[in-house]
């Protein structure tokens, strides 16, 4: 198997990039193609001491930031990892494809170069949103802000795919958020997208409030892209703040920090909860080949896992999986 990286995508890029690489090609059987600018990527490199068959360069001159408008950027930056990387995968030189770069852009370029799968009207961000239960997945995490009930239909069917075959969860729960969890609650979005959901071959339970999404009774979390990126970014916002809170609260004096070291364990595993590094990245679903968005800002950590995730998105063939639900449906 072979992964492509854009190496020089992301707020850490290239270090970060290149040390992820190399922590995954030790930890998993795979080849690696990091994609940039080839004498800083070899530079980044020579710090390392690896299999050097394992990996290899594909030279890129161009960049595309974050400032970058994410349509232009791809039509216009030919030469950028991102794009560069985009067309090695659509040719077969590797299996999927992985990147930190501008979110826009890479959904841009997998409509573009990449294509939908036959049947899929758009592309959904999926991505894992940590519960009382262990992960839940929202689908879309914000690739389309304006979308169809038709849409929300097929990231319900997606999303289940991705949560039974990757993460294991047999016939998920897949629920819809509104602002009620009775039938007919919601704005017109929400109203027309249930009765689509409610005959689509998944395990539809209906409704559910944004507030009962930590406690994890579903499994798979339909929204459209502006309502799914809030609930993400809202949620990242709360947890960052109740554990920048308890570690005031633990060191306010010696009596809480007695306090503090007996549930040392317990805070750990709260913060790896939380920790969007340990789960790599979003892959987006509905593309003809598997590409997966890391965090702007992942560093080593979040790059392996990132291409750990790619991996089983490749092996247990998803996309081959919604081809086949999406003709069912049909």
């Amino acid at each position: 198997m072979k992964i492509i990286v854009d190496g020089m995508g992301g707020d850490n890029a290239p270090i970060e990039i290149v040390k992820g690489c190399i922590n995954a090609i030790k930890r998993f059987d795979i080849d690696i193609i990091i994609v940039g600018h080839e004498e800083i990527i070899k530079k980044e490199l020579e710090s390392y001491t690896y299999d050097k068959s394992k990996i290899e360069i594909l030279h890129a001159g161009e960049i595309i930031t974050n400032f970058d408008d994410p349509a232009l950027a791809i039509r216009r930056k030919k030469d950028s990892s991102m794009v560069v990387g985009l067309k090695a995968l659509k040719e077969g030189l590797g299996d999927g494809f992985l990147s930190a770069g501008n979110t826009g852009a890479l959904l841009a370029g997998g409509l573009f170069i990449i294509k939908r799968i036959n049947g899929i009207e758009r592309a959904a961000l999926t991505s894992v949103y940590p519960t009382s239960k262990g992960i839940s997945l929202i689908v879309d995490a914000g690739a389309n802000v304006d979308s169809k009930p038709e849409y929300l239909e097929q990231f319900g069917i997606m999303g289940s795919v991705y949560m039974e075959h990757i993460l294991d969860r047999k016939n998920p729960k897949v629920g819809l958020v509104s602002i009620g969890d009775e039938k007919g609650k919601g704005n017109q979005l929400v109203k027309e997208s249930y009765l689509l959901l409610e005959n689509a071959p998944i395990n539809f339970i209906g409704n559910i409030e944004a507030r009962d999404l930590p406690l994890g009774e579903i499994d798979v979390i339909v929204a459209d892209g502006f309502v799914g990126n809030v609930i993400l970014k809202l949620t990242e916002g709360v947890a960052s703040f109740l554990l920048a809170e308890l570690k005031t609260i633990f060191t306010t004096n010696i009596f809480s920090k007695i306090s503090a070291l007996l549930i040392t364990e317990g805070l750990g595993n709260l913060k790896k909860k939380t920790d969007y590094r340990q789960y790599g990245g979003a892959p987006l679903l509905g593309t003809q080949k598997p590409i997966v968005k890391a965090h702007g800002s992942s560093d080593a950590l979040a790059i392996e896992n990132g291409i750990r995730q790619l991996i089983n998105f490749i092996e247990k063939d998803v996309i081959k999986i919604i081809e086949n639900k999406i003709q069912i449906k049909d």
